[in-house]
């Protein structure tokens, strides 16, 4: 009795394969909004950078999961996660440029330690990344 079968265990790497290359292409992406390493900040443990960067990724995730359990198939998927990572980097932005007072840099808040400013951005990566989902199971 064969429980699980090549074809669908083959399926589910490509998933993860495609998975994880998204989550490496988007946490790529969210680089490019600052013009600091985010790497060498978390290295030294600024925890309002990692929160910033973690809620991005763990927002791409949850998108991930959605576009997963809703897309016709492998290309169909990672087109819809492309887009997914589109849409935070544009939120970012907007949110940085347009939304916040114009004296008040978030990227530098972030880079000086603010963990108040690195959880906000936190929650809103977490949040986009909850109505991207949303957004894809019409």
């Amino acid at each position: 009795m064969e429980f699980i079968s090549w074809a669908s265990f083959l399926d589910f790497l490509q998933y993860i394969g495609v998975g994880l290359v998204l989550i490496f292409i988007g946490t790529t992406a969210f680089a490019f909004t600052t013009k600091f390493s985010e790497w060498k900040l978390i290295q030294e443990g600024n925890l309002a950078v990692a929160l910033k960067l973690w809620g991005k990724v763990i927002g791409l995730g949850i998108t991930i999961y959605t576009v997963w359990s809703s897309s016709v198939n492998l290309l169909d998927a990672f087109i819809w996660g492309l887009i997914g990572i589109v849409v935070q980097v544009v939120v970012y932005l907007l949110i940085e440029f347009v939304l916040t007072p114009s004296k008040t840099n978030l990227a530098r808040k972030v880079e000086e330690g603010n963990t108040a400013v690195g959880f906000s951005l936190f929650a809103i990566g977490i949040t986009v990344g909850l109505i991207v989902a949303g957004s894809l199971t019409y």
